[in-house]
């Protein structure tokens, strides 16, 4: 279809510009910068509120993380925290080193199921137990939502049901954090109206000019988005909007944020964000872009039927049922980079404290010599990101598993495992998950490279 009716398809709430599923069910995104300015009081005034906190950290993962952590780096740290592991070692510099007397919690989830957050509740509500010190937010008629009435928190927000965690950057699981920050939202908004009004013409359509590039692009065999500059790491934010939309059914754009070098299987998208206000803007344009590259591709943006895959054998672990799927240390990085070549990619998966992150970058630098681009992600984290594309799209990943030495488990109120126990379920689950797929993996420790 041309341009002009692709973009006017969309904003028609047209499934068949997709897949002719339930796309028209998952484009609340659209029209959710409206309906959050006639909020922006609201929100403004519920911050103001929470002066007595000295710090607050939010508790969520994916959708309900990434953004507030973009946020966050972007407008500066201020008394934003964002915890998004289950390594003990993270979970343990929050619980000793933060006066838990003054610190408010915001629990994020959208199905208000996740995991993850919700052992990072039990955990943080056993040690404060004061209703007060914590927020949620979560889909209307969750369980976190049930819960968190029942206990009284301070505040629930109700996020928008017809929009999936990754297009929800512009709702209240990115706005709450932005009010937080003290951030304007009336003059972030405003900048966001001015960009869904250019994703409205014919031409001269930001989002879809840079959808098309990515679209065409993948159609042409340059399937890695080089994501170039990267302020405020804006692109750990789109590197889950892009792989989790576009990676199934064996296609996908691989999204290689700070990665540089040319070659043919590359192309080069620009992250613009001159001013911290700008921010909200660039989210809308890349939503609206995916969209229309999801179109071109021919998939269903909005869903992730492959993520799921590594959750059943986390639990299997978990249950004590994992019939053999922890793994030892095995494999040879070096074997395995040897027979690496573009236009693969080499994915670096590493379930160990954020706080050691820079400890991989000799690995990195060993990859990088393969030609191939290279991608690294914290576990679980990534889970909730890249995950769906390792599994669900092109066979063309190489991954290296890192693990490092976890210390005295961690417990976690009402369940019979700790973090520990959890993050360790959590590789091990992956990495039976992308054994079965065939995908090249080896697992190292963190100590070895």
């Amino acid at each position: 279809m041309d341009t002009a009716e692709l973009v006017e398809r969309i904003w028609g709430r047209d499934a068949t510009v997709w897949t002719g599923r339930d796309e028209n069910r998952w484009l609340g995104w659209l029209d959710e910068p409206l309906r959050m300015r006639e909020r922006a009081l609201e929100l403004e005034e519920f911050a103001a509120g929470t002066s007595e906190f000295g710090d607050v950290v939010l508790l969520g993962m994916g959708g309900s993380s990434l953004a507030p952590e973009v946020l966050r780096r972007t407008f500066g740290e201020g008394r934003l925290h964002v915890l998004d592991t289950t390594h003990p070692a993270a979970v343990r510099r929050v619980a000793e080193g933060f006066d838990l007397k003054r610190t408010l919690f915001v629990v994020a989830s959208k199905s208000g199921t996740t995991l993850e957050t919700r052992c990072h509740l039990d955990f943080f509500w056993d040690r404060v137990k004061r209703p007060d010190a914590f927020v949620a937010i979560t889909d209307p008629g969750s369980e976190l939502e049930s819960l968190a009435r029942q206990r009284g928190f301070r505040a629930v927000f109700a996020g928008e049901p017809t929009i999936g965690g990754r297009y929800s950057a512009l709702s209240v699981f990115g706005l709450v954090p932005a009010a937080l920050l003290d951030v304007d939202l009336s003059r972030f908004l405003l900048r966001v109206d001015e960009m869904v009004e250019a994703c409205r013409l014919r031409e001269g359509n930001p989002g879809l000019e840079l959808g098309e590039q990515l679209g065409h692009g993948w159609r042409e065999g340059r399937d890695k988005v080089l994501i170039n500059p990267n302020p405020g790491s804006f692109g750990l934010w789109a590197e889950q909007l892009i792989a989790e939309s576009t990676g199934k059914q064996g296609k996908g754009l691989v999204p290689v944020p700070g990665e540089t070098e040319r070659g043919p299987d590359r192309q080069s998208a620009e992250v613009r964000v001159a001013d911290p206000y700008e921010l909200g803007q660039e989210f809308y344009r890349w939503e609206f872009a995916t969209a229309v590259a999801g179109s071109i591709i021919g998939i269903n943006p909005f869903d992730q039927p492959n993520v799921q895959e590594a959750k059943d054998r986390t639990n299997e672990v978990l249950s004590g049922h994992d019939r053999g799927l922890t793994p030892a240390m095995s494999g040879s990085v070096e074997e395995l980079l040897g027979e690496a070549a573009p236009p693969e990619y080499i994915c670096i998966q590493a379930f160990i404290d954020p706080a050691r992150e820079g400890e991989l970058d000799p690995l990195i630098a060993r990859a990088r010599e393969t030609g191939c681009v290279v991608t690294h992600g914290l576990g679980p984290r990534y889970l909730h990101s890249t995950g769906q594309l390792h599994k669900g799209g092109p066979n063309r990943g190489v991954f290296v598993q890192v693990v490092d030495d976890l210390g005295d488990e961690l417990p976690i109120p009402k369940h019979d495992f700790g973090f520990s126990r959890l993050i360790q379920a959590q590789a091990a689950g992956d990495f039976a998950a992308l054994k079965e797929r065939g995908r090249p993996i080896v697992r190292i420790r963190l100590e070895d490279i």
